[in-house]
């Protein structure tokens, strides 16, 4: 479904004022400033009809508010060994963007082993990926472009796959289930590189746990596809494994867009462990009693010198001084 009736958009959008107020917060950050664009998606997700429409965004924005979604980007996956050990197996990059300014995010399935981490943390990091796309790179490369971008591009590598690889077709699936149900509509089109013999027959496993819609986005090219890929993106935008080796060359893989060490995953971690210290709860300032002895019949000018005297002895504890505003004197001898 290519255009959405402006009516259908104006029907759900009068369906979506009527949710509950922690969806609408939650929306807040699906839409990023642009509602009828989500809206949008959502119905072309769910071919034009707005009561079911209706029904795939409130699921989503439920399991937003249940999952903590909101939150995502503000839970590192720590310590960093164990992050590394993630994306060393678990593939995905950002590798540059198209001509037309859209993300071209690089996946290694073939290459990916899913063996170094438990479920729990490769659908974490999966999610903040997306989460991270969507408000942090998308709006940034819109204000660049100075219109929306709200799709990206990804470049599926085949390399190393193995009939093996179908073991991990329950997590595959899962992450799949995710996309297709919470962020419908935000890849372009998917290619296909470097497929080796077994693609086909692992192709025919894959391909019926596919949504129709995404199935029609798949385009399978030729070798590492970099002819096809060119005439969208620049040479620096290619993935590493899309590049022809040249004679002689021995840095092909060079600029690997799946390391930590890449500059891509470098801001998206540091910029989730920000967000750790930002959302932090202030630590209340730790309460405790100090004893002070006064002279018997002491005047206002005795108790007020004695507390100056005492109080000293603190000034060079941390926030001690804050800690005054709320200091209370007893009768206790």
């Amino acid at each position: 479904m290519a255009v959405v009736p402006q009516e259908a958009i104006n029907q759900f959008e009068a369906l979506m004022d009527e949710v509950d107020e922690p969806l609408k917060r939650t929306f807040q950050n699906v839409h990023q400033g642009y509602p009828h664009e989500t809206l949008t998606r959502f119905l072309k997700a769910r071919e034009g009809n707005v009561t079911k429409a209706r029904k795939m965004l409130t699921d989503c924005l439920e399991w937003r508010v249940q999952n903590e979604i909101d939150d995502m980007l503000a839970k590192p996956i720590v310590p960093v060994d164990h992050y590394r050990a993630i994306r060393d197996s678990q593939l995905i990059g950002l590798s540059g963007y198209s001509n037309e300014g859209f993300p071209v995010f690089a996946l290694g399935v073939g290459l990916s082993t899913f063996d170094k981490a438990s479920v729990h943390y490769y659908v974490q990091s999966h999610i903040q990926m997306n989460e991270y796309r969507d408000r942090v790179i998308l709006p940034a490369v819109s204000k660049k472009c100075g219109k929306l971008v709200s799709k990206c591009i990804k470049i599926l590598d085949m390399t190393g796959l193995k009939l093996s690889a179908l073991n991990q077709i329950k997590l595959v699936t899962l992450m799949s289930s995710i996309d297709d149900l919470n962020y419908p509509e935000k890849t372009l089109t998917y290619y296909v590189v470097n497929s080796p013999y077994v693609f086909s027959a692992c192709w025919k496993v894959v391909k019926p746990l596919l949504h129709e819609r995404t199935q029609r986005k798949i385009n399978v090219l030729v070798g590492c596809g970099q002819e096809e890929l060119l005439k969208i993106m620049d040479y620096s935008s290619l993935p590493h494994f899309c590049r022809k080796r040249s004679s002689g060359s021995s840095n092909y893989n060079s600029g690997n867009c799946y390391s930590l060490d890449h500059p891509f995953h470098q801001l998206l971690y540091n910029y989730i462990n920000r967000q750790a210290v930002i959302r932090e709860p202030i630590k209340p300032i730790k309460q405790g009693s100090v004893h002070v002895t006064l002279p018997e019949n002491a005047d206002d000018e005795d108790i007020a010198k004695t507390l100056e005297s005492e109080l000293e002895k603190f000034k060079n504890l941390e926030r001690c001084h804050e800690s005054f505003k709320c200091l209370k004197t007893t009768d206790d001898k």
